[in-house]
């Protein structure tokens, strides 16, 4: 059996032309983009060095609309209706693709972030609000949501193209949803237990939980955090890890292209 996987980190969440820490280091080991809208993080200044650097270096470019929480970054929940989702969806969606069009780029993808991703995940009207707004935008692009979730259901029901997104650096709880980051045994540190966690998940398509049960996904696409400090040496070890294991490693406009 062939297997491939994307690579998908989120760039471009720091404020100022010149603090984007590890961002082009990391867009040498990825395929996929995520790139701050400026709700949840990011400047236009960030937005438009990011965009640059990741069209030289060919890889795709997303929008990562979050919700209006800067001082949250953007992972606090808050009550937002489905339509104020579709408009705030969209009016990120516009301002990067404002950046990528400048450039002469086209844009790839749309992944929401942290609460929107969370929230979006289990809610289907807001699940729907945000895929319809992608749809508005260019029902060409791929919405990328948490493997089993609303949003792909969401995305596929309208008639997007959908990426399953699986987390190199989560745990995982016996439903399919991430451990909460509140919890002690939420995030993975360790690379090792990183790759094995991601290998299975695109070979066999499982993962180990929290309770040792395995739940079954789809891995289309593997989410490294570029705000965590482990997030270089994860994209290293994915990088090398994965082709040794049969894995073709390319971005994920390529399957449907």
């Amino acid at each position: 059996m062939d297997y491939q996987v994307d690579l998908n980190c989120d760039m471009g969440e720091s404020f100022g032309a010149y603090t984007m820490g590890n961002d082009e280091q990391i867009l040498d080991l990825i395929t996929s983009a995520n790139v701050a809208c400026g709700f949840h993080a990011g400047d236009p200044s960030v937005m438009k060095k990011t965009v640059r650097m990741a069209m030289e270096k060919g890889v795709g470019i997303g929008a990562h609309p979050g919700t209006p929480d800067l001082a949250g970054f953007g992972r606090r929940a808050m009550a937002i209706s489905a339509e104020e989702a579709y408009d705030l969806t969209m009016y990120q969606i516009g301002a990067l693709d404002a950046f990528i069009r400048s450039e002469g780029g086209v844009m790839q993808h749309v992944k929401p972030h942290g609460a929107l991703y969370n929230m979006a995940a289990k809610d289907a009207l807001l699940s729907d609000a945000v895929a319809e707004a992608v749809y508005a935008v260019n029902p060409e692009l791929i919405l990328f949501g948490l493997s089993g979730s609303e949003l792909i259901r969401a995305g596929e029901k309208i008639g997007l193209r959908t990426a399953s997104e699986v987390f190199s650096d989560r745990t995982y709880q016996p439903n399919g949803s991430l451990t909460n980051r509140r919890e002690p045994n939420a995030l993975i540190t360790d690379p090792e237990t990183a790759g094995a966690q991601v290998v299975r998940m695109v070979k066999e398509g499982k993962v180990k939980t929290v309770d040792q049960t395995d739940f079954k996904l789809r891995a289309d696409t593997v989410c490294i955090h570029g705000d965590g400090v482990t997030a270089l040496e994860f994209a290293r070890r994915l990088k090398a890890l994965l082709p040794e294991e049969g894995v073709k490693v390319e971005k994920i406009g390529s399957r449907f292209s």
